[in-house]
C-alpha cells in the first residue's frame, strides 16, 4: 500500500509521515502492523471527540439508513440541517443566529467574505498578517505569508495587511473597508492569543467605520479553548464567525453565522448568491449533531481548561520556552526548528503523534481529543519530555 501511496495520491508535503493505518478508536491510531500511537494532534483539531466515537458513529449509522444527499443546500428541509443550525445559533450570541453549513473550514471562509461584501456594498477586506484561513482562492488571499502565497498569484485584490496585536496598525481599517478577517487565536502563526483588548479595539473600530468583523474559530471553537467560541475568552462578539474542523467530529464540515438578517442577503438580487450543492450533507449534519452535543453534555468545553493546566504543569523542562494558546489549542515552543523536528519524529517512533505548525518551526502541536483522560496526557507529555532529553544529550 505504502508503494502505490506515492505512485498514485498527490502528495502535500516532501516527507510525509506515512503511516499505514489500520484502525483508530478513541485516543489511539493503529497501524497495519498493530502498533498503538496516542493521538495529540487529532486530525490536526478535527477529532474532538475521540476517533471513532460511538455517538457520532451511530448518528452517520441511523442518517444513512434514513437518507443521504437528496438536494442541494437550503432548499428541502432536512431534520440534520435544521437541528444543527439550531444548534449552534441556540449556543452563539443573540446576533449570530443563521447559520450556513459548508463542506468545509476554507468554503466558510469564502463565504464569509461574499457575505461582507454584500452586506457593506464595499470590497476591502483587512488581514493579519501570518493568518491562515485555509487554501482555495479567496482563503488564500487573506492568508498573511507570502512565502506561501507566491507561487499561485494573483489572487483575489483588495486584501491588506494589519500585524496582529498591534493597536496602531487598527486605524488602516477606514470607510472604505468591508471587513476585518482575524483568527481568534492564530494558529499557523503560532498559537498566538490577542493581547490588551486587541479583538474588542478592531471591533470598536469597526462599527466606527462600518465594517464587519470576521473570525475564524475553525480552530479555537467548538470547545477547543475553554469556552464554546473562542471568542468568548476575550471580551468581543464578531459580526460573522467561521468554524469547521472539530464541529464535525472527524467528518467534513465548515459554518459561517451571522445575523439572519445579514444572511437574508445572499437568497436575492442575484437569487442563489452562494449555493452548495454537498453543503449540509444530512450524514455529515448529523454527526455534528452528535459531536456537539457530546462536547456540551459531557462538560468537555470546561475540562479543556483543566487538562490545559495538566499538560502545562507535565511539560516543564529548560528547552520548553512557552506554551502558546489556551485550552486544548497548545503549541510547545522549543529552541529550534531542527530540535521541534527531530522530537516529533522522535515521539512518533515512541508512539505518540505530534505535528507542526505552518508558520512557526520552533512548535509542537499539541490538540488532541477533548475526550483525551489526564493518564493518556501524562503518558503522552512524559513521551515528549524523554524524546527532547534523548536528542539534547
Amino acid at each position: 500500500m505504502k508503494t502505490d501511496f506515492f505512485k498514485y495520491q498527490a502528495q502535500t508535503s516532501p516527507h510525509p509521515f506515512a503511516l499505514e493505518i489500520s484502525k483508530a478508536k478513541g485516543s489511539y491510531i493503529y497501524d497495519t502492523s498493530g502498533k498503538e500511537y496516542l493521538d495529540f494532534v487529532a486530525g490536526v483539531s478535527a477529532n474532538s471527540v475521540g476517533h471513532n466515537n460511538p455517538n457520532v458513529t451511530n448518528a452517520i449509522k441511523n442518517q444513512l439508513d434514513a437518507f443521504s444527499h437528496v438536494m442541494v443546500y437550503g432548499e428541502f428541509i432536512q431534520q440534520p440541517q435544521v437541528e444543527l443550525c439550531k444548534l449552534l445559533a441556540k449556543s452563539s450570541p443573540t446576533n449570530l443566529n443563521a447559520v450556513y453549513i459548508t463542506n468545509s473550514g476554507t468554503e466558510a471562509t469564502e463565504g464569509a467574505l461574499k457575505l461582507a461584501k454584500r452586506v457593506t456594498s464595499r470590497s476591502e477586506i483587512i488581514a493579519a498578517k501570518n493568518a491562515y484561513h485555509g487554501n482555495t482562492m479567496g482563503s488564500m488571499s487573506v492568508n498573511g505569508v507570502e512565502k506561501q502565497n507566491q507561487a499561485f498569484r494573483p489572487l483575489i485584490p483588495g486584501t491588506k495587511f494589519i500585524e496582529f496585536n498591534n493597536e496602531i496598525e487598527i486605524d488602516k481599517i477606514t470607510q472604505n473597508t468591508a471587513a476585518v478577517i482575524l483568527e481568534t487565536i492564530q494558529g499557523g502563526a503560532g498559537f498566538i492569543e490577542p493581547k490588551n483588548n486587541f479583538l474588542f479595539k478592531i471591533k470598536e473600530r469597526c462599527k466606527e467605520v462600518g465594517a464587519l468583523l470576521i473570525l475564524d474559530e475553525i480552530q479555537s471553537g467548538i470547545g477547543r479553548s475553554g469556552k464554546f467560541w473562542g471568542f468568548e475568552n476575550y471580551n468581543v462578539v464578531p459580526d460573522i464567525v467561521i468554524t469547521g474542523k472539530g464541529l464535525g467530529g472527524g467528518m467534513p464540515i465548515g459554518a459561517f453565522i451571522s445575523s439572519f438578517e445579514n444572511m437574508s442577503l445572499l437568497k436575492d438580487n442575484p437569487k442563489l448568491g452562494h449555493i452548495s450543492t454537498f453543503a449540509g450533507h444530512p450524514v455529515i449534519a448529523a454527526a455534528a449533531n452528535a459531536t456537539v452535543t457530546e462536547i456540551i453534555s459531557r462538560n468537555l468545553i470546561a475540562e479543556s481548561l483543566r487538562k490545559e493546566q495538566l499538560i502545562k504543569k507535565q511539560l516543564n523542562h529548560p528547552l520548553i520556552k512557552e506554551i502558546r494558546g489556551k485550552g486544548l489549542m497548545l503549541a510547545a515552543i522549543l529552541e529550534s526548528p531542527e530540535l521541534a523536528s527531530k522530537v516529533v519524529f522522535e515521539c512518533l517512533d515512541k508512539g505518540l503523534i505530534l505535528f507542526f505548525l505552518l508558520f512557526e518551526g520552533r512548535a509542537l502541536r499539541i490538540t488532541p481529543p477533548l475526550t483525551i483522560s489526564d493518564e493518556e496526557i501524562i503518558k503522552g507529555c512524559d513521551i515528549i519530555l524523554k524524546a527532547i532529553n534523548k536528542i539534547s544529550n
